[in-house]
Parts: C-alpha cells; sequence; structure tokens
C-alpha cells in the first residue's frame, strides 16, 4: 500500500499495528510514508528464543551493560544509522510519540558509556512489535534481543512480531508464518494484558541463559 491519504498520528499507528500493518519509507530522505501487509510474517518465539553455545558464552562474560528506555531517540538513531533505511524524520519522529505516551520501548546495550547496540519496538496488550534493532559490536543486538525476550517472557507477553524473517533472527529461533496464522496470533495477544516493566530489576546473566520453561 503505497498512498499516505492523511496525516498519520500515534494514534492512528497503533491502531494499524492492530490490524496487522506498520509504516515504512523508501528512504531517510523521501517524505513519503506507506503502510506494509506482509503475506508472511516472522515472529520470534519468546519462550524458544535460542541461544547458541558461542552466544552463552559471550552472554555470561557480561561484556556490556543493558538498560531499558534510557536512550530511545539515540537507538532509533542507530539503527537509522546506515546506507540504507526505511526511518525517515517523519517515522522517527512517530514512535518518539509512542514512547512519550509508554507504547513504545527500547533496549539499549552499552560498552562503558558509548552506545553499541539496541532494539526499538511497540507494546500493545501482550503483543511485542519489534520494529529495527542495530550494532556497533559483535553480538550486541543478539545479547540485547537475549534480555529483550526474557523481559517480555517474565512480564507474559505472547507475541513478538519481527515482521520479516533475516539469517541473523533465524538463527535465534524465528519463524516465518502464514498472514492467517499471524492474525490469530496477533487478535489473541493485544486483548491480553501485559505490562512492560522497563524499571524492572534487571536478571543475572546465568538466568538469560536458562531454558524458559516456567512462567513468572
Amino acid at each position: 500500500m503505497r498512498d499516505e491519504p492523511f496525516e498519520i498520528t500515534t494514534e492512528i499507528l497503533l491502531r494499524a499495528y492492530t490490524l496487522g500493518i506498520f509504516p515504512m519509507s523508501e528512504s531517510r530522505d523521501q517524505h513519503e510514508i506507506f503502510w506494509v501487509d506482509p503475506k508472511r510474517r516472522g515472529i520470534l518465539p519468546i519462550e524458544r528464543f535460542h541461544i547458541s553455545r558461542s552466544l552463552r558464552r559471550k552472554i555470561l562474560k557480561n561484556p556490556f551493560r543493558i538498560t531499558f528506555d534510557k536512550a530511545f531517540t539515540q537507538v532509533i538513531s542507530g539503527c537509522a544509522d546506515r546506507q540504507e533505511t526505511w526511518i525517515n524524520t517523519k517515522i522517527a519522529s512517530l514512535y518518539e510519540g509512542l514512547f512519550d505516551q509508554g507504547h513504545a520501548h527500547s533496549i539499549e546495550v552499552w560498552n562503558d558509556d558509548r552506545l553499541v547496540g539496541g532494539v526499538y519496538g511497540v507494546a500493545i496488550g501482550a503483543a511485542f512489535f519489534g520494529e529495527s534493532m542495530f550494532s556497533r559490536e559483535t553480538d550486541a543486538s543478539k545479547i540485547a534481543l537475549a534480555y529483550l525476550t526474557y523481559r517480555l517472557w517474565k512480564d507474559g507477553f505472547t507475541l513478538f512480531d519481527t515482521q520479516f524473517i533475516t539469517g541473523h533472527l533465524l538463527s535465534l529461533g524465528a519463524e516465518e508464518i502464514s498472514k492467517s496464522d499471524y492474525h490469530k496470533r496477533l487478535d489473541a495477544a493485544v486483548i491480553r494484558h501485559a505490562l512492560f516493566r522497563a524499571n524492572a530489576p534487571l536478571p543475572s546473566p546465568y538466568e538469560i541463559t536458562q531454558p524458559r520453561t516456567q512462567t513468572s
């Protein structure tokens, strides 16, 4: 869908997510925004997030400092800081608005005081819609997703929408499902109650790497 017949607001954006669509732009410098409704959808099973042996060793070494909702704008900037990006100024502004309203969240990965990775997305009910991620050091985005999925699992989320599938996500256990299957999961998730606790105590690296076989 390529038309933007009216000004998009944060309220319209939230409604769009509940309908299974999300906005993109052709590039950083392109003002036009279009809606995307993929025929196949990527999801990351929260309770079956795959941590390889090498990633487990990296997490247990605890090389980075992890925070939630401490540098949302910086995370969006990091995600857009690449040669080709769909994040233009309007899209960044919309998600910053959702963050101010408590609907959007970020996870930050720090090496001392330098932001080296992160993920941001939108939470509605028990659904989390992952928007974008970036990594400036090896495994930074993977570690961000490990901590994020653990937080979502503990907080009762049931759907982690990754929009599309990449090799990076496949290595972490992501799956591609049909549009009809996705909408069934989406409809069930958005009416459930889950609270993203950005200020909850951070789990230890050992907790992050353990199998998620029990609910909180």
